[in-house]
């Protein structure tokens, strides 16, 4: 009974990979799409804002007024411009010229000095239409101006500050747009590829009328199921591997952990996409109407709701709990790990639990729906 049963899977898995290297569609899926998905969305994202443009409304702009402006434009995040009306610059800000205006008054410099280096009332109008890059402009500006002070207090040896507060970014030091998204892009790369494998190429054959033949073969429905899990298992991890290799050498991401905590997670995951591209085609049997579903199904959940890029912890309390059902969520949160934390277990175990039960449960889904029959 073995000795039948390694037969046929050896026999199985020979037509999986004949078909394979006869249809160029597989190998385009498995290293092409990770390649266009990894230069697109990592380049193309970017949660940077810099050179963000600040008009300065000054009626009467003394010494303390062009150090200050001189003060914002050394920021690499601010591209400041003295206007003169305060009309001017809300005619830009409408426009969406500028992004924001510092209003200085007229006293400014006098009521600086009068008060020994207490900082003068300054008004900031921020175009809030993107609430985060608001919140962004107020905080550089907010750094940029409170620099500044403390520069004119040391000068003048006026009363500084007395906290100095001393900051340090753990895990991303730089604040690197690309080390939070990279990570959620393999996830990404990792959905699509692992999902289309499976779901195009699977409903393909029902179209041409070759499962036929094979569910009229002495093979069980496991046996085919296994053959086909294990060959395109073996391209989605040469998928993988692209993707963490781009991401290590072209996107400069560090990797602080190991490949013990990194396969694992890649390996319950592909389990989970391809199985998942099973269950489609094995329902559609169709080609276009799979990747209809593929995409509906794997793209936006991956990129709505695995905190790729949006952080889960801010959204309404029943859409977190949404999230638990998004696989991806659970990768996403063990590549970031892995690239910029390291190897921390209490946080790896609970989403490689949550991977592995996602696995099962698309497995055991494409064994409930496969039938041998064509109806």
């Amino acid at each position: 009974m073995i000795a039948e049963t390694v037969m046929r899977l050896h026999g199985l898995v020979r037509k999986e990979m004949k078909q394979i290297l006869r249809d160029p569609s597989a190998i385009l899926i498995a290293f092409m799409l990770p390649v266009v998905l990894m230069v697109v969305n990592g380049f193309g994202i970017s949660f940077d804002a810099r050179h963000m443009k600040l008009a300065i409304v000054a009626s009467a702009p003394d010494e303390q007024v062009r150090g200050l402006a001189e003060a914002l434009a050394a920021s690499p995040y601010l591209d400041p411009r003295v206007i003169a009306d305060m009309r001017e610059a809300q005619a830009a800000l409408a426009r969406g010229d500028i992004l924001g205006i510092l209003v200085v008054r007229e006293d400014f410099g006098r009521t600086l000095r009068a008060r020994r280096g207490s900082p003068a009332p300054i008004g900031l109008d921020i175009n809030a239409t993107d609430p985060n890059q608001a919140r962004l402009l107020e905080g550089y500006v907010s750094g940029a101006v409170a620099s500044w002070l403390g520069g004119e207090a040391g000068e003048r040896r006026l009363h500084a500050a007395s906290v100095d507060l001393q900051h340090r970014f753990w895990f991303n030091s730089e604040l690197r747009s690309a080390d939070a998204i990279v990570p959620g892009v393999i996830a990404l790369v990792m959905t699509m590829s692992g999902t289309l494998l499976t779901a195009l190429i699977v409903a393909r054959e029902w179209e041409r009328g070759t499962m036929e033949s094979m569910l009229a073969s002495p093979a069980s429905m496991a046996e085919l199921i296994a053959a086909k899990l294990g060959c395109y298992f073996v391209l989605g991890i040469g998928s993988m591997s692209v993707s963490v290799a781009m991401a290590v050498w072209l996107f400069d991401l560090p990797f602080r952990g190991s490949v013990l905590a990194l396969l694992p997670a890649g390996a319950l995951f592909l389990m989970f996409a391809l199985g998942l591209g099973l269950f489609i085609s094995t329902l559609a049997r169709n080609q276009f109407v799979a990747s209809q579903v593929a995409f509906l199904t794997t793209l936006l959940p991956a990129m709505m709701l695995s905190g790729m890029l949006f952080d889960i912890a801010s959204m309404p309390h029943w859409l977190q709990i949404i999230t638990y059902a998004v696989p991806a969520r659970y990768l996403v949160s063990i590549l970031q790990t892995v690239f910029l934390a390291g190897d921390v277990w209490p946080l790896l175990l609970p989403n490689l639990a949550g991977l592995a039960v996602s696995a099962i449960i698309a497995v055991a889904a494409t064994l409930a729906v496969t039938r041998r029959r064509l109806d």
